[in-house]
Order: C-alpha cells, then sequence, then structure tokens
C-alpha cells in the first residue's frame, strides 16, 4: 500500500525571514575527488508512505503471544527528473533530539515528473539506529543525478522520534530493506515505470549496514538469536545462518552493497561461517578508530568475507561518524533538552571534516555501483588503487598526463587522498 506525502517545505528564500539555518546538503568542495560531483541529470523527490502488512509487533511479544501488525515506513525517493526541471527546494527533517526541527537545502525538486524512456537502477538506503531517510540524503540526491533511483527509509522504531527498543532494530532491518525492494519494482506509474530494479544496490549505515549485510547473505550466529537484550522470544532466528527463512531473504536482484559502519561482528552477530556466507560484492567504509563498531571487527568482517569480491575504505583516525553522515545542521551545534551529549556529535567527526568525507564517499560509491549496477567497466579503474594513498606515486609528462611511473589514486588530484587506505580482496581469498 502506498499512499503519496507532500510534508511541509520552505523555499530557500525565506529561510532568512523565518530565522532557520539552512543547512546545505549538496556541497562539493574544490578538493573533492573526479566522481564525486553531481551528475548531469535533474533530480527529483517524492515521499511514500507504505506498509508492511502482518509484520511481528516485535514490540509487544509476550512469552507466548507474538502480535502481528502493518508496519509503517516512510520511504523518501530521489530520482532522474524530466528535462527541464529546476532544480531544489528544501526537506523539513528532524534532528537527533527527536523534537526539533531543521530545514535541509538541497537541489532536488518536489514531486516533479520523472524522466522519461529509460529506467535506471534501485539504490535502497538504510540509516543507523537512530536515525532518519535524510542523514545520507546527500547520497540520495547525488546518486539520483548520475541515473540512479535511491529510496531512503525510515525505519519505524529506530528513528529519532521513534526509538525504541533496539530487538526491533534488529529484527526488522534486513527485512525492511526487502520489503522496499519488492514494493519498489512493483510500483505503478510514472516513478515505477522507470525503476531497473533486477539491479539493485543497498547502503546502509551502522545497523542499516547490519541489516545490508544479512541481506547479502550473511546470517546471524545462534548465540545471538539468544541474547537477552536482543529480539525477544528467539524471534532473531529468522536470520539464522543456512537456514531456510534466512535464505528465502536473499534476493538475486541485489548486485551490490556499500556497508559503511556496519555494527554486529563486535558483538557476536557473526561467526566465521556466517561471515564466508556474504554472496554480493560490498564495498566496507569505516574510520580506523570507530568505537561503536569497532574497526577491528570490521576489517575481520572483510578479510573472513570470502564469498565474494569485496573492498575495504579506511578513514585514518575517523571514528563512527566516518563518511555516513550529512553535515551536522547548525541548530545541533548546541546543547538541547533530552539529550546528555550535543547532537553534533551525532553527525560530525573530531578529526574529518564531513563535507569532504561525503564527497569521498560520493566518489567512491558511483564508481563501485556504476561498475555493478550499470556494468561500466570503466569504473574499475576507481577501484584498483595502491593500498595506502601515501605510497601513491604523482608522475606526469609535460603535458600533465600520467606516466608508467603513476601510482597515485585514479580520481584524486596530488595531496587530496591523504589519511585514507583502500584495500581489495578477491572472491575465494
Amino acid at each position: 500500500m502506498t499512499v503519496p506525502r507532500t510534508p511541509g517545505l520552505a523555499i530557500a528564500a525565506t529561510l532568512a525571514a523565518a530565522g532557520a539555518w539552512a543547512n546545505p546538503i549538496d556541497q562539493i568542495r574544490p578538493d573533492a575527488p573526479e566522481l564525486a560531483p553531481y551528475g548531469p541529470l535533474p533530480v527529483g523527490v517524492q515521499t511514500l508512505e507504505v506498509t508492511v502488512p502482518e509484520s511481528i509487533d516485535i514490540l509487544n511479544v509476550e512469552e507466548g503471544v507474538i502480535p502481528r501488525y502493518d508496519r509503517p515506513l516512510t520511504l523518501e525517493v530521489w530520482y532522474p527528473a524530466a528535462e527541464g526541471t529546476e532544480p531544489g527546494e528544501a526537506y523539513t527533517a528532524m534532528m537527533r533530539d527527536g523534537v526539533t526541527e531543521v530545514t535541509l537545502t538541497g537541489r532536488a525538486a518536489r514531486d516533479a515528473d520523472p524522466a522519461t524512456g529509460t529506467r535506471y537502477p534501485l539504490i535502497i538506503i538504510s540509516h543507523g539506529y537512530p536515525g532518519n531517510r535524510y542523514l545520507m540524503s546527500h547520497l540520495g540526491e547525488n546518486l539520483a543525478s548520475k541515473g540512479y533511483v535511491t529510496v531512503s527509509i525510515d525505519h519505524t522504531d529506530s528513528t529519532y522520534s521513534d526509538q525504541a527498543a533496539f530487538g526491533s532494530t534488529l529484527y526488522n532491518r534486513p527485512l525492511d530493506q526487502a520489503f522496499t525492494l519488492d514494493h519498489m519494482a512493483a510500483l505503478e506509474g510514472p516513478l515505477g515505470d522507470i525503476i531497473d530494479a533486477e539491479n539493485t544496490g543497498v547502503i546502509g549505515y551502522s545497523m542499516g549496514g547490519y541489516g545490508a549485510l544479512i541481506f547479502g547473505g550473511a546470517g546471524v550466529t545462534k548465540a545471538s538469536t539468544e541474547f537477552s537484550w536482543g529480539a525477544p522470544g528467539g524471534l532473531l532466528e529468522v536470520h539464522l545462518e543456512q537456514s531456510e527463512t534466512h535464505e528465502a531473504l536473499l534476493d538475486s536482484r541485489v548486485k551490490a552493497i556499500i556497508a559503511v559502519g556496519p555494527w554486529g561482528n563486535n558483538a557476536g552477530f557473526w561467526d566465521a561461517s556466517g561471515v564466508a556466507d556474504l554472496r554480493v560484492p560490498t564495498l566496507f567504509m569505516a574510520g580506523s578508530d570507530d568505537d561503536v563498531s569497532v574497526y577491528d571487527a570490521m576489517r575481520a568482517f572483510f578479510t573472513g568475507a570470502a564469498g565474494t569480491d569485496r573492498h575495504l575504505l579506511t578513514f585514518d583516525y575517523a571514528n563512527h561518524n566516518a563518511a555516513a553522515p550529512m553535515p551536522a545542521p547548525k541548530e545541533s551545534w548546541q546543547p538541547v533538552e533530552g539529550l546528555e551529549f550535543v547532537p553534533f556529535e551525532h553527525y560530525a567527526d573530531a578529526v574529518w571534516d564531513t563535507t569532504r568525507m561525503n564527497n569521498i564517499a560520493q566518489h567512491f560509491a558511483t564508481a563501485f555501483m556504476g561498475l555493478h549496477l550499470k556494468s561500466d567497466t570503466e569504473k574499475a579503474e576507481y577501484l584498483e588503487l595502491v593500498p595506502n594513498a601515501a605510497d601513491g606515486i604523482v608522475a606526469v609528462d609535460n603535458a600533465g598526463e600520467p606516466t608508467e611511473d603513476h601510482t597515485y589514486w585514479k580520481g584524486f588530484a596530488p595531496r587530496t587522498a591523504k589519511g585514507l587506505r583502500f584495500e581489495t580482496l578477491p572472491k575465494g581469498q
């Protein structure tokens, strides 16, 4: 079931008069890597209200009682818009405190007519716990401008406004992602007409990454289904490694995963065999100082996932907010009632500039999704890199063209890949 919804909007020209901050999500720094800037296509955006019928109501499970309900999800969909569409308005989004509304400015035109005549791969975007559908809106807009339909989920029980028991997120996250794929594939009308769901990618941050890895084949351990603080009543067994229910979840339409700071391997949700069952090409992004998902645990997942080709992009000295969150809204820079920390900390990193990390993530997402969802083999060159950017050599001729000795990261200007590492392991290794 789908109900279109048009949330309240404020155009950029009224922001100053209203006393609101302008919080741009679409900035591209002058030192951004080559594939980071927006593409040539105008972007539209729609908000859809959907329901997942007959879902288990995790919050109200009791011994011997497993209630069901129609689980609501809100989807933000960015897509290539009709030629001549004028760029964007503004978004009204909820801040980390779950109370304060902030205005984000971007490039997408609300409810613009979709483009016609072409079908575009689908990318599902899944936030952390808590989060919301705008946390990675910069990626949603940016990839849509390059010829994708991107859909970002408000995961019920996991947003800033309705954060509830963690067990709901553990159970529902991969199921929400799977439902969203099915829903978008069956969508009718002008928007549905341009979606190529046979070539789908999933981008997940933190708990979104947890869900994406399960959706990509990595079933969880028996022990994790029995954690007292986890999903109640052993219900997480639906995602148990090599179980019939987990195998039924997997979807051949999913061709690529980007897992940013994925949580779970640090807490015993996978063992070696579960990790090895990941079967979708995956790009991991992580901060070397992540103390939430724990860098060594994410790296162990990367090295152990021999069932598929995979990459690991490391931001040296970054913590859990590496790559994924949008720039911190200006309203978040001050303490707010109800939070023990300044909400700025939810979005920002102590070492890295957020816009810089967003641009790097946009660059690599463009290359990785282009290779796997569009079969654009030229994008592979952007993923064939010396592991440590600091070891790259800049060697160009008098015309500025790279020579045979040039090993600096493709797409990065000299000196601009500092602090980054990029490792690749093929399937079977």
